[in-house]
């Protein structure tokens, strides 16, 4: 079965225009971008605790009175790529207690699985300029639950589901609005913002509503003595105008439409704390940050600045009263660098006239819908092409302004109190290099609204489709020194930058430069080269510190996969054992072979990279020593002849191992580290060929060399790299394809079935440590309340083993073949095997033929209902057995490879 390849995008469309010229530096059509995070308080940046509990040190009933230090959030918002001018909406229903200016969630204390945003909202278009963005949120009309599922969210145990903003019944009779916002920058001047605010009744009764777009500058002057920092203004202009001035950014004017009997009415505070209200001090601003939440809600007229009408956050109130059921109302707003004619009349001046504005929006929607045509098979049937665009809108969405000085956050603001004592020694102490001011792609904005290493790395592989400058830019900031540790450590993630991410930024390192090449006829070497140079700190460092024993076999930890075996494994373990980790080591055979091929692609231009590719040709033979081949001894191999499949293990003090016979995950990684070199590729280097045909005369009666070649056929002279035989794929491949043990009917689960009725379990220090089939949450908060590889189906690795299964298949051609599913008697060459897979993932989200999408969890108002069963959320992971999404809703990062994956399955999806 061939590989369906993405047709190569035109160069004829607009927005392949735009980022041509964005690429060449003509223009900035990257400076204003989703950039506003969906959740600023309860980050780690924000904390400046002593005792690290982030989610209590700046709660979300403090983030509308108190003012952020190192960035901002908002509800779909948008800003400038320094996050110096702020645009978001807020709403108010009148019922509400609080001014709906952000997206609320559950802490981690709060929720029965961890951290939990409560909203229902989509991220419907955008292109990769951000010339176009649609946003739909779904506002209730009544009173918004907060502490209805604050308590029943805390009243449920872990083994429970999660009580979701839908399960109150708040859209019962579908009282709810639907608020589209969409943005649209003019075709000529990327600084023109087009504003639309669109709110649909939904339900059977009219209903107030306030449309609220708002604009105001991060706080950067609060933090340092009076005057060292100029402090920007808004200031009213007229009644329909507001004159935003930043010192680098530079004077614009926000243009409001004016809309009888609604507004607006332009209304201005301070982006400062409420020192009264928060800790009770006296306000050294008359004006704050909560002002128009007091205006708004609690009709305080004194709370916003009516004397002259400036601050540094300011808005535009509408209110329409009675919206039809059925109905809809709009609201119109261009900020851009035109100012107002006489009196703040901006109807001609700034283009804030219906037919033009509408022109342009309707402009831009074309112009997107040309770009993701142009990605998509023509005979994509219409769902799967749905997928596909929301899929690539959310990874658009979710890039994020990403703020970080670690050197001044521990040292402290110079006007502010001093850090308590306890914080020196608290987290990220060994990274005081790190100093990040980038525009990143966050796994989700709300969720997870901080750069992860592991994660980023599967974002760039969508986006690479879209915007290949912006992928091949996440992957080499990650490994600049301002991000890299001296000794060559990845960082993780803020919670702890030194956790171990699983190595896969050389993989998507190539797969980026080989998208790129395929579809824009780019080769990028320099990209190439200069991620790789740093790539080589970054395996030296594994090496150095992950190899306790030097033998090869590699352990501590694996932020990710977390919670896959019986231990923590960011943990040590009792007794001075340590884990020899099966995955551990199969990871850093792939991060060798990723390393060798990328070597091998520079030494096209360059010969000296022969010889590095030989190093790590070398390296991959000793970590396949260390997996399958132990100085003959059974007992120390990570692969289990009896069971055929691999295991960690554990070493105990005195040379003793013992294998965790658990069969998960752990035992599918071997099959990542596979690489076929085609004999005309080999001939290209004549010094890595050299080398390559010396090492398996050396170790040809020595031990297996874990290169296999073909013989007698056409191919002959090919060569296969991998940590497994054809005699150990079958049997590993048994398991896999056992809808008994790890195939899914929507992918591959993260633990065999298997131990649903045969758990493993062990005792260490009085202590019982036990694995349990959990096809969707976990039971345990070890790990993180909502983190849990015992079962569930995740996208990322289930991925990793697609692109490795074809990898195989295009060595050993379609007579190679197993039965698929295991016992079914039907017999598929691994390719397709692959898309057997591939299908399955895809059915996480594509309609059966009775219109449901598995992830919905069988809701039937997000399968049936018109205005809901046509919107996807892409899941952090997935109900082994439902398809349920669970985990983050938005984790758009890594489950945006499903925008890969349905072009790749085509309309074969399984309709079933």
């Amino acid at each position: 079965m061939k590989k369906k390849a993405f047709p190569a995008p035109s160069d004829s469309t607009a927005e392949r225009k735009r980022l041509k010229e964005s690429d060449a530096h003509k223009k900035h059509w990257m400076r204003w971008g989703p950039y506003l995070s969906e959740r600023q308080w309860a980050t780690v940046r924000e904390d400046y605790s002593g005792n690290g509990d982030a989610w209590r040190f700046f709660p979300h009933d403090q983030a509308r009175s108190r003012v952020y230090r190192w960035g901002e959030d908002g509800l779909a918002g948008m800003s400038d790529n320094h996050q110096r001018l702020c645009i978001s909406l807020a709403l108010w229903n009148g019922k509400d207690k609080i001014l709906k200016e952000r997206l609320y969630g559950l802490t981690n204390h709060e929720g029965n699985h961890g951290e939990d945003v409560k909203e229902l909202y989509y991220y419907l278009d955008n292109t990769p300029t951000h010339s176009y963005m649609k946003y739909l949120y779904k506002y209730p009309q009544a009173a918004f639950p907060y502490d209805q599922l604050v308590k029943e969210s805390t009243s449920r145990s872990r083994i429970e589901p999660e009580y979701e903003l839908i399960d109150t019944g708040i859209f019962n009779d579908d009282k709810y609005f639907d608020v589209f916002v969409e943005y649209a920058k003019d075709g000529q001047d990327e600084d023109d913002i087009l504003i639309k605010i669109t709110a649909h009744n939904r339900g059977p009764q009219e209903a107030p509503v306030h449309l609220i777009p708002q604009f105001w500058f991060r706080n950067t002057w609060a933090w340092f003595p009076e005057g060292e920092v100029k402090v920007p203004s808004l200031q009213k202009k007229g009644d329909l105008v507001i004159e935003a001035d930043h010192d680098s950014l530079g004077k614009r004017w926000v243009h409001f439409e004016a809309i009888a009997g609604a507004g607006p009415d332009l209304i201005f505070t301070n982006n400062e704390t409420n020192e009264q209200k928060v800790f009770n001090n006296v306000n050294k601003c008359p004006y704050a940050k909560d002002a128009f939440h007091e205006y708004v809600v609690n009709g305080n007229q004194a709370a916003i600045n009516q004397k002259d009408h400036r601050g540094t956050k300011a808005a535009g109130v509408y209110k329409f009263e009675k919206v039809p059921a059925g109905g809809k109302v709009e609201v119109r707003v261009r900020l851009n660098k035109k100012p107002p004619g006489p009196a703040g009349k901006t109807q001609a001046a700034a283009g804030v006239v219906t037919a033009e504005f509408e022109r342009v929006i309707q402009e831009r929607i074309k112009e997107s819908d040309d770009f993701y045509n142009q990605l998509a098979l023509k005979d994509l049937a219409p769902d799967l092409r749905s997928i596909q665009r929301q899929a690539l809108a959310g990874m658009l969405w979710s890039k994020q302004f990403y703020h970080f000085d670690q050197r001044s956050w521990r040292k402290g603001d110079p006007i502010g109190p001093p850090p308590p004592p306890e914080r020196t020694n608290l987290r990220n102490k060994e990274w005081k290099h790190m100093y990040v001011d980038d525009i990143l792609s966050m796994p989700d904005k709300w969720e997870y609204p901080f750069f992860a290493a592991w994660d980023m790395a599967f974002h760039t592989i969508p986006l690479s489709l879209v915007d290949p400058t912006f992928a091949k830019k996440q992957l080499d900031l990650l490994t600049r020194e301002w991000y890299m540790h001296p000794s060559g450590q990845i960082p993780a993630y803020e919670w702890n930058f030194s956790d171990v991410n699983p190595p896969v930024h050389a993989w998507a390192t190539l797969q980026v430069y080989k998208t790129e090449e395929r579809l824009y006829g780019t080769a990028d070497d320099l990209f190439l080269e200069r991620v790789f140079q740093k790539l080589l700190l970054n395996f030296t460092w594994w090496v150095n510190r992950k190899d306790t024993e030097g033998n090869n076999v590699f352990e501590g930890g694996f932020l990710g996969l977390d919670n896959i075996g019986l231990f923590n494994r960011s943990e040590p373990l009792p007794n001075g054992a340590t884990l020899r980790q099966a995955d551990g080591t199969s990871w850093m055979a792939f991060f060798s072979l990723c390393m060798l091929h990328i070597a091998l692609e520079l030494a096209k231009k360059n010969k000296a990279y022969e010889d590095i590719a030989s190093k790590f040709l070398e390296h991959f033979f000793h970590i396949s020593d260390a997996m399958t081949y132990h100085s003959g001894s059974e007992e120390k191999s990570l692969w289990d002849s009896v069971d055929n499949f691999f295991y960690d293990s554990i070493s105990w003090p005195g040379g003793h191992t013992q294998r965790l016979k658990t069969r998960s995950l752990v035992g599918l990684i071997p099959l990542f580290s596979v690489l076929a070199l085609d004999p005309e590729y080999v001939d290209l280097f004549p010094g890595f060929k050299k080398r390559l045909n010396w090492l398996l005369a050396y170790r040809e009666k020595t031990r297996p060399a874990r290169v296999f070649k073909k013989e007698d056929t056409k191919e002959s002279g090919s060569f296969l790299l991998a940590l497994v035989d054809q005699t150990m794929l079958r049997e590993v491949l048994k398991r896999l394809l056992d809808e008994n043990e790890f195939l899914s009917p929507f992918g591959i689960r993260s633990l065999s079935k298997y131990h649903k009725d045969h758990p493993l379990s062990m005792w260490m220090n009085g202590q019982e440590f036990r694995v349990d089939y959990l096809p969707a949450e976990s039971d345990s908060g070890m790990f993180g309340g909502n983190s849990n590889w015992r079962g569930p189906i995740w996208l990322p690795t289930t991925y990793l083993l697609v692109c490795s299964l074809k990898r195989f298949h295009y060595f050993y051609g379609p007579d190679f073949k197993v039965e698929c599913p295991t016992g079914s008697g039907i017999m598929k060459n691994l390719e397709e095997v692959a898309w057997e897979i591939e299908v399955r993932l895809v059915k996480l989200v594509g309609q059966n033929k009775r219109g449901q999408r598995a992830a919905n969890g069988g809701v039937d108002k997000t399968d049936k209902d018109p205005f809901f069963k046509d919107l996807v959320l892409f899941y952090e992971y997935f109900d082994a057995e439902s398809g349920k999404g669970l985990g983050a809703s938005h984790q758009t990062g890594w489950t945006g490879l499903l925008a890969v994956l349905v072009h790749q399955v085509g309309n074969k999806c399984g309709q079933s």
